[in-house]
C-alpha cells in the first residue's frame, strides 16, 4: 500500500513538472492594433516597440512577435482587425485606440477570448475610462495630458520676460495668437489647447486669440491650408500654439509664402510652438524656422508597452516589480511618460 501511494504521489509530481514546463513559453506572438501609421508621432512609439521587443526578448530569454495592425483612423476597421487577431489567438494585445469611446466593444470581445491587453497613448473617454481600463483589469501607458500645454506656456513664459519685443512684433503690450488643435474630443489635444493658453497667462504674458481654435486633425496639410487662409486674415498674428509639430510644420509652411519663418537672416518670423519633437521639428528649431517643442518620448512609451506586457505575461501584474523604473498613478492602472521641453538652446 506505502508503495503505492508512493508511486501515485510521484506520478502527480511528475504530472505537475510537465504541466509547468508546458506553461513555460520560449514564443509570445501579440498583436498592436494602431490607430493610424501616418502619424509621425505614433511612428516613433511603433518604431519603439519594435526594438524593445527584440532588446527586452533578449534579457528574457525569449522570442516576441509584433503583428501590427493599422487601423486607418477608423474604429469600425480596429474592431475587424480585432476579431482577426482573436481568431489567431495571440498572447497579448497591445492598443492604441482610432476612437477615444470606442474602447468598450473592444474590451468586451478580448474579456470574452481571455485575451489580456493595454492600451497606450490614446487614452480612452472620461465617461468609459473605468469600464474599459479600471474593470477590465487592463492597463494604460500614456503622457499626463496636461503636461505638454504646460512646457508650451512656461517656454512662451520664457521667452517673454527674456525679450518682450521679440514676440510682440506690433508693439501693443500683447500677444496676438492662434491655437491649433488636434481632435476635437481627443483628451490630449484638449489639455493642450487649454493650458499652453493659461499658462502663459498665469506666468504674466498678456494673450489675445484673434480667432477661434482651429482643428486640423493633427495633420500637416490640413494646418497648412488653414494657416495659409488665417495669415491672410490675420497677418497680425505673432504666435501660433500647435497642439503636435506635424502640425506646427504645415503652419511654417504656410508663413514661408509670405517670407516669413524661413530661417534666413533678417526675414520676419513669428513664434511658433509644437508638441512631439519630431525630427522635422527639431530640424526646423535648428534651422531657425520653428522657436520650440515639447518632447513626447515615443521610445519611452514603445519600451513601457513591452515591459508592462511582458510583466503580465511572466508574472500576472503589470506594475508590480517595475516600481523603480515607473511610478504608477492614483487610479492604480496606468503610468505617464514624462514630457521635456525643446528649445533653440537645447536641440544645439
Amino acid at each position: 500500500m506505502k508503495k503505492l501511494v508512493a508511486l501515485v504521489l510521484a506520478l502527480l509530481m511528475a504530472l505537475s513538472c510537465t504541466a509547468v514546463f508546458a506553461e513555460a513559453k520560449t514564443e509570445y506572438n501579440v498583436t498592436v492594433l494602431v490607430w493610424k501609421f501616418d502619424d509621425t508621432y505614433g511612428s516613433t512609439v511603433r518604431q519603439g516597440m519594435l526594438k524593445w521587443a527584440e532588446t527586452i526578448g533578449e534579457e528574457l530569454g525569449v522570442k516576441i512577435n509584433l503583428d501590427l495592425q493599422d487601423a486607418g483612423d477608423d474604429m469600425a476597421k480596429q474592431v475587424e482587425q480585432c476579431d482577426q487577431a482573436i481568431g489567431k489567438n495571440p498572447d497579448f494585445v497591445i492598443i492604441n485606440l482610432a476612437e477615444p469611446a470606442g474602447g468598450q466593444t473592444l474590451v468586451d470581445k478580448l474579456t470574452e477570448a481571455k485575451i489580456p491587453f493595454l492600451f497606450y497613448n490614446i487614452p480612452p473617454s472620461e465617461e468609459t475610462y473605468d469600464s474599459v481600463v479600471k474593470e477590465s483589469g487592463a492597463f494604460f501607458v500614456g503622457t499626463l495630458p496636461r503636461e505638454a500645454g504646460d512646457m508650451q506656456g512656461e517656454i512662451l513664459a520664457d521667452l517673454w520676460t527674456a525679450d518682450s519685443a521679440a514676440i510682440d512684433k506690433n508693439g501693443d503690450g500683447k500677444v496676438q495668437f492662434v491655437e491649433f488643435k488636434g481632435v476635437a474630443n481627443n483628451p490630449e489635444a484638449i489639455a493642450r489647447t487649454q493650458y499652453s493658453e493659461e499658462t502663459a497667462v498665469e506666468l504674466g504674458v498678456p494673450l489675445e486669440m484673434v480667432t477661434d481654435i482651429i482643428v486640423a486633425d493633427w495633420d500637416t496639410t490640413k494646418a497648412n491650408d488653414a494657416m495659409l487662409s488665417t495669415w491672410q486674415s490675420h497677418p497680425e498674428i505673432e504666435l501660433v500654439f500647435a497642439n503636435n509639430d506635424d502640425m506646427a510644420i504645415g503652419v511654417i509652411a504656410a508663413l514661408n509664402q509670405s517670407g516669413y519663418n524661413t530661417g534666413n537672416e533678417g526675414d520676419p518670423a513669428i513664434t511658433v510652438i509644437g508638441v512631439d519633437a519630431t525630427d522635422a521639428a527639431i530640424e526646423a528649431i535648428k534651422a531657425g524656422k520653428m522657436t520650440a517643442t515639447v518632447k513626447q518620448d515615443g521610445d519611452a512609451m514603445g519600451e513601457a508597452n513591452i515591459r508592462f506586457m511582458m510583466n503580465y505575461l511572466l508574472n500576472g501584474a503589470f506594475y508590480a516589480g517595475l516600481e523603480d523604473k515607473y511610478t504608477l498613478n492614483e487610479d492604480g492602472c496606468s503610468v505617464y511618460i514624462p514630457y521635456a521641453k525643446i528649445t533653440s538652446d537645447s536641440v544645439q
